[in-house]
């Protein structure tokens, strides 16, 4: 009768130390759910003469476990983008903005923009920073209507990344449908002689890339040469050569015409100036685009660098801003990009009263 008895026992201990390690780490078995969809927009035309034809934007929503929240963030990726910048496939447990947001409780919705990833690509020539601003106009209107994923969305948070940020920042001023706006890798007087010798030396027509000259894209589209990335977007001490390589391997292409109408419009005139609601601006400290000597900004402190900043909003008590000590341009590739991440979602929720909403742990679908 031993036997039996020490066979029951040992079953049982092993049965309640599974249970207690199942119950102790639920989530952790559990992939994030993440979904892609395409919404409808109008494309860009040539008014009055030319009206904007029917386009697609190809957009990512990534949710937490449990009630989906009642908030979004709406991820704009900046030029030479797709919204891989928000979800790069190298490492996601530490460099995806989405799915770090949705295991700590936040909905992401991650966009291509027009003439990117899986968007419609029109004529680079009318894709201004005003088609693009009213393309995120209509996907706005598609969250708050429930039409990606189902369910509808009370607030929407528009975050946008460099050119993405011009984009953001015009579209928030014109059409006041948002309850915060978040913009980075921007400042609003960038490092011009910078910026001039990058696209000399680091851009090309995206028709001549190994890859991306297999779209068909029209002469006016354009990428960086292979290898640029690296001095233009990132600081090395700051940064893995993996996530270079992933950034190179997903890189996309940009309008020229847009960029240069995000880049006046956007950013120099300021439309900032007609943002009505909070707007959390984040910069690297070591951004050679947008900070330093060239730039006139001081991105070493974030008091400083505020006080710069502040005369472009109306209201500049609705401004904050964070330095990510070290980084580069690309502000969410770097590896300290976790530390920018937190800072986002406590201006979340001591400046727009947005809490977490469940849990999910990271992974891939």
């Amino acid at each position: 009768m031993r036997r039996p008895l020490k066979l029951t026992s040992a079953l049982f201990a092993c049965g309640v130390l599974l249970a207690s390690l199942t119950a102790a780490v639920p989530a952790a078995a559990v992939a994030i759910s993440c979904t892609d969809t395409d919404l409808p927009v109008t494309g860009p035309g040539l008014p009055p003469l030319v009206p904007g034809a029917p386009a697609t934007v190809h957009g990512r929503l990534c949710l937490p476990a449990g009630d989906v929240p009642d908030t979004v963030q709406l991820l704009v990726h900046g030029g030479t983008y797709n919204s891989a910048y928000w979800d790069l496939p190298y490492e996601p447990e530490r460099y995806s903005y989405q799915r770090d947001m949705a295991a700590n409780g936040y909905a992401t919705f991650a966009v291509d923009q027009l003439g990117a990833g899986r968007s419609s690509r029109p004529l680079s020539l009318p894709l201004s920073v005003w088609a693009e601003a009213e393309s995120m106009h209509e996907v706005i209107g598609h969250l708050r209507a429930g039409r990606a994923g189902g369910a509808p969305f009370a607030k929407v948070v528009i975050v946008g990344h460099s050119v993405g940020s011009g984009v953001v920042a015009v579209e928030a001023s014109t059409y006041h449908d948002v309850d915060g706006v978040v913009l980075t890798g921007i400042t609003h007087l960038p490092a011009l002689p910078v910026l001039a010798l990058g696209a000399a030396l680091g851009l090309q027509p995206a028709m001549l890339d190994s890859r991306l000259g297999t779209l068909g894209s029209d002469p006016l589209y354009f990428t960086t040469k292979p290898g640029a990335r690296a001095g233009l977007f990132y600081a090395a001490d700051d940064a893995d050569p993996g996530v270079i390589a992933a950034d190179e391997a997903t890189k996309d292409q940009v309008s020229v015409p847009g960029m240069g109408t995000v880049a006046l419009f956007g950013i120099v005139v300021p439309s900032t100036w007609g943002i009505s609601v909070p707007v959390f601006q984040v910069v690297g400290e070591k951004d050679v685009l947008f900070c330093g000597v060239l730039a006139l900004r001081d991105c070493s402190d974030a008091a400083v660098l505020r006080a710069q900043e502040a005369p472009y909003y109306a209201d500049p008590s609705k401004l904050s801003v964070y330095v990510l000590p070290g980084a580069g341009h690309s502000v969410a590739l770097h590896e300290n990009a976790g530390e920018y991440r937190s800072a986002t979602r406590s201006w979340l929720q001591d400046r727009l009263g947005i809490a977490p909403q469940g849990y999910h742990s990271i992974g891939r679908n």
